[in-house]
């Protein structure tokens, strides 16, 4: 990466002269104004030749290439056509096919210069050809993988395209050891040293700057360390010394004019040229490049998608089952219809915004926007499975009620900080008046709390701006010693039709005028509450007129209890242990990357077991007292997290038998809570990991 920057650095530098050196008032119409001194033989083959073919190379971005349309393109362009300005001879440009080129083939084409030939006057007179003066001059650098010992004297591969014939002699001369390998491109040397067919490339430095963009290049570094130089010069298509015909004289006057054209143009109009054609040709990232850049950000999220998706599907075929059994087809085609928009819209939004990030990079904050959306839309469907394991599970009577005392002074209080924010912003009168006779019963807080937010997520939603929602709780003791609790949810809404209110229960219930308004929903809300109310004993009920409003009554039966004693707060952002080291066991990459980094943000220190038997060994090698928690994932290779609690427990060390171990994984069913508990482990954390759940836990 230091050479990398390093030759970013010195294009840079190299920018500025030349911008400064631009600046002089030496403009490129006083250059065309110039007039060249021309012999009698020099003219009249300017008179005899209007126009000239030049072949070009295709692949030297921003040197000569070709663009879009076909045409060459980049500093050589801006180059040549002043030549050809200063000469008054039109250029017609060719481009070169790949590989190495025979002058018979040249000749074949009806070339008259070939252009990008590397300057070198001992060389070309040996190979007998015709070379102007170099008409741009840079250098050449070194490009390797990171990692790798350069030496003069190291047998290494080198990878060049194929024609570079002053690369080949210096190469050969000066440094014998490394070994020569022809690649037909440019692209392909790049390549080859990306994939470690060959150690090293030599390049030209803004060919490499440009490529060197690339995220797929990211290992590569550069090493200025060659003192060559890189000078391109026209050759003339003439074979030179064969003969002493009239093409041999012709190509020795071109390649006269060219020199005096050549040396015609200063030293700031070529930096111009050199700057605007850099400029015009940086590198432009596409959707590839993002994909690989963010690679494991896009490889966690179809991952994510894939188990979501993978997962409702399962869930489907368990509901089309159950159809099958309590229900005619049409009640099955109902709920794969609404199945399909629940799970389609949703990850069409998540496509759709991939998209977008993908095309505005460069646009911070709406990314940062696209991000946000994208993990709103994530939850949604988060909530969605959420809302489907949950109707498994009461359909399959698999659902258990956790039970503790349950303060209900405290539950109406969360339930209206997380509700009054919402009602507020649509400007709706938010009432809650409460009776309560037995303030603290024996109860599920989470499923609780969970029917009234429904009930009061509906209202808010299917309220006008303006309107009223109202929550009340009345309490009375039942002939059993149990306390009848009723909640009351009312809003001046705009009501259900009564052909909807008798199918409000079925999953996926919704009003077509409702839905057509932009109120999303899965329509599982109403079913789970219902079932959910039944299994605390009592029920869900509701009245609604059309154009009026609705009333939903939510009862369930508890055994009242003494209100517990207060427990000081625990301030998860302070905390305070004796041992804050803490052994991730974690097989998703990702996902242990993103444990350790929270843990690391509230200072504890954390390390990285890939499997379970890597956990085991870490702990089992590790000073007594060195771990004081343990997240323990579930399904691991190697070893399970079950078999790795058994294997910690069964240690002969005292800090086996008191270290705190959790479970830390998506699976949440009964059975696993159990399982979890008979291993040896503590306690239970549930993915998505909620952050401040978690270091209470381990401050706990």
């Amino acid at each position: 990466m230091i050479h990398r920057l390093f030759l970013r650095l010195s294009v840079l530098v190299l920018v500025f002269v030349l911008l400064f050196y631009a600046a002089v008032p030496q403009v490129r119409a006083e250059s065309k104004q110039s007039v060249l001194t021309l012999t009698s033989e020099e003219k009249n083959y300017i008179s005899s030749h209007k126009s000239l073919k030049i072949g070009y190379v295709q692949d030297r971005i921003p040197v000569s290439f070709s663009d879009k349309n076909g045409e060459l393109a980049g500093i050589s362009r801006y180059i040549f056509d002043h030549v050809s300005e200063l000469c008054g001879i039109k250029f017609d440009y060719v481009p070169l096919p790949g590989g190495d080129i025979t002058y018979d083939y040249l000749l074949s084409e009806g070339l008259d210069l070939v252009s990008s030939v590397e300057y070198n006057k001992e060389n070309q007179k040996a190979r007998g050809i015709l070379i102007s003066n170099p008409y741009l001059s840079s250098r050449k650098v070194v490009v390797a993988r990171d990692g790798l010992e350069f030496s003069y004297d190291a047998n290494l591969s080198v990878a060049i395209s194929t024609g570079s014939q002053t690369i080949r002699k210096v190469m050969s001369e000066s440094y014998p050891n490394f070994k020569l390998v022809d690649y037909p491109s440019i692209s392909d040397c790049f390549d080859a040293v990306n994939s470690g067919k060959a150690d090293l490339m030599i390049q030209n430095q803004y060919v490499v700057e440009y490529w060197i963009s690339k995220p797929i290049y990211d290992k590569l570094k550069v090493i200025p360390v060659l003192g060559l130089d890189d000078q391109l010069c026209f050759s003339a298509v003439v074979a030179f010394g064969k003969s002493s015909g009239p093409a041999e004289k012709d190509g020795r006057i071109l390649i006269n004019i060219l020199n005096k054209a050549i040396g015609s143009i200063n030293e700031d109009e070529v930096g111009s040229y050199t700057i605007q054609a850099i400029m015009e040709n940086q590198y432009q990232f596409s959707l590839t490049d993002f994909l690989y850049r963010y690679r494991y950000v896009v490889s966690a999220l179809v991952v994510a998608v894939f188990v979501i998706v993978l997962l409702t599907i399962l869930l489907v075929r368990q509901h089309i089952k159950f159809a099958e059994n309590k229900a005619d087809a049409k009640v099955k085609s109902h709920f794969l219809s609404a199945m399909s928009h629940e799970i389609r819209t949703p990850l069409n939004g998540l496509i759709g915004l991939n998209y977008l990030i993908s095309q505005k990079l460069d646009d911070k904050e709406r990314v940062r926007e696209y991000l946000r959306q994208s993990t709103v839309t994530t939850n949604y469907l988060l909530s969605l499975v959420n809302d489907m394991l949950d109707m498994s599970n009461l359909q399959t009577q698999n659902i258990e009620l956790v039970t503790n005392p349950v303060e209900l002074e405290l539950l109406l209080n969360t339930v209206n900080s997380i509700t009054k924010n919402a009602m507020s912003e649509k400007k709706l009168v938010y009432n809650v008046s409460s009776e309560i006779k037995w303030p603290c019963v024996i109860g599920d807080e989470v499923r609780i709390q969970q029917v009234l937010l429904n009930l009061l997520d509906n209202a808010r939603k299917f309220t006008p701006k303006g309107g009223k929602v109202d929550l009340s709780l009345k309490q009375e003791m039942k002939d059993n010693g149990k306390v009848l609790t009723t909640f009351t949810v009312s809003d001046t809404g705009r009501g259900m039709s009564e052909e909807f209110q008798k199918r409000i229960f079925d999953a996926f219930a919704q009003e077509l005028d409702t839905v057509s308004k932009g109120n999303q929903g899965t329509g599982l809300g109403l079913p789970i509450s219902r079932r959910l109310a039944l299994l605390m004993g009592g029920d869900l009920t509701f009245v609604s007129r059309k154009g009026e409003g609705s009333s939903f009554t939510f009862t369930f039966t508890a055994q009242p209890t003494e209100l517990p004693q207060k427990d000081v707060e625990v301030q998860t952002n302070n905390l305070s242990h004796k041992n804050n080291r803490v052994l991730v066991a974690e097989d998703n990459e990702l996902n242990g990357e993103i444990i350790i980094e929270l843990l690391n943000d509230v200072g504890f220190e954390a390390d990285l077991a890939e499997n379970g038997k890597i956990a085991f060994r870490m702990f089992n090698d590790s000073e007594p007292g060195t771990y004081g928690v343990i997240l323990m994932d579930l399904l691991m290779p190697e070893m399970d997290g079950f078999e790795t609690t058994k294997a910690i427990r069964a240690l002969d060390r005292q800090d086996a038998k008191t270290v705190h171990i959790f479970a830390c994984t998506a699976n949440t069913s009964s059975e696993d809570r159990a399982k979890a508990r008979e291993s040896g482990m503590d306690d239970f954390i549930a993915k998505p990991v909620d952050i401040k759940e978690l270091l209470k836990k381990i401050n706990e």
